[in-house]
């Protein structure tokens, strides 16, 4: 494995994860553009384990009080808002398991192509802009509730099919569905935590079945190089997001799409 292409691409995966862009749309230029043969299993369970990595070290503090409230629960302490956060987030994690499990052999080998990324990277985005002009003209918003977060998890369930973008379909729910910017990504980014953690078990098991030789020094190299860019990524998607919103993003994926239909075209 290429060193260079590497660490490349674990820096494109690290960018793109928990930004409402699509990193299957960047991550399949250079296949197209450069010719680049797919990493492997391997390198995907490492920049799996980086941004879940990252997520997880962002939010330690409200995993932490969740835990707590957990155990709490199972004292007889009583419910609170932490431990029904927890519930909130399970029931939304369901759908996309779901899908996952149903679908995934179907994704990956029918909607993979350049045409269909390219037209759910302008959809999505041109429905995420419909989205943050809610936001931005709402008078009041919603409180989190089990309806809304079913509903954001039943978004979250076209997150497999490329281009869609996992935290850009959240976000677009949730701010359809009332949510203020703030509460609308913190629910996306926790929700992101059990899938991603998913995700990286189940090829990690396919990856141990398959008993293939391991370089761990480059391995760990592009995990923890997908995981700093990951986490740098949240902190100014979260700056960002409450002093200009969502619009920058949403022309960068109108071009984008531009972009992927010039490629398909050529």
């Amino acid at each position: 494995m290429d060193i260079l292409q590497a660490m490349f691409l674990a820096f494109l995966q690290g960018l793109t994860e928990f930004l409402p862009i699509s990193s299957s749309a960047h991550l399949v230029i250079p296949s197209l553009v450069l010719g680049w043969q797919d990493e492997g299993l391997t390198f995907d369970v490492a920049v799996h384990v980086g941004t879940l990595l990252a997520v997880v070290t962002y939010y330690r503090r409200d995993l932490l009080a969740m835990t707590g409230s957990c155990l709490g629960l199972l004292r007889g302490r009583g419910n609170n808002a932490d431990t029904q956060l927890v519930f909130y987030l399970a029931v939304a994690t369901v759908p996309v398991c779901v899908v996952g499990f149903l679908a995934d052999d179907f994704i990956e080998s029918q909607l993979r192509s350049l045409p269909v990324i390219a037209t759910t990277t302008l959809l999505f985005g041109l429905l995420l802009g419909l989205a943050d002009r809610h936001a931005r003209l709402a008078s009041s918003f919603a409180t989190l509730t089990l309806g809304i977060a079913l509903i954001i998890g039943l978004a979250q369930a076209l997150a497999p099919v490329p281009g869609v973008s996992r935290s850009g379909v959240t976000l677009t729910a949730g701010l359809l569905l009332g949510l203020n910017r703030a509460t609308a990504a913190r629910f996306a980014f926790l929700l992101s935590i059990p899938v991603i953690a998913g995700a990286g078990l189940l090829k990690g098991i396919q990856l141990v079945e398959e008993g293939a030789a391991v370089d761990w020094a480059l391995m760990a190299a592009a995990a923890l190089l997908a995981a700093v860019t990951a986490y740098a990524c949240i902190g100014l998607f979260l700056r960002l997001l409450e002093r200009v919103g969502l619009m920058p993003f949403v022309y960068y994926r109108i071009v984008l799409a531009a972009v992927l239909y010039t490629l398909w075209l050529r």
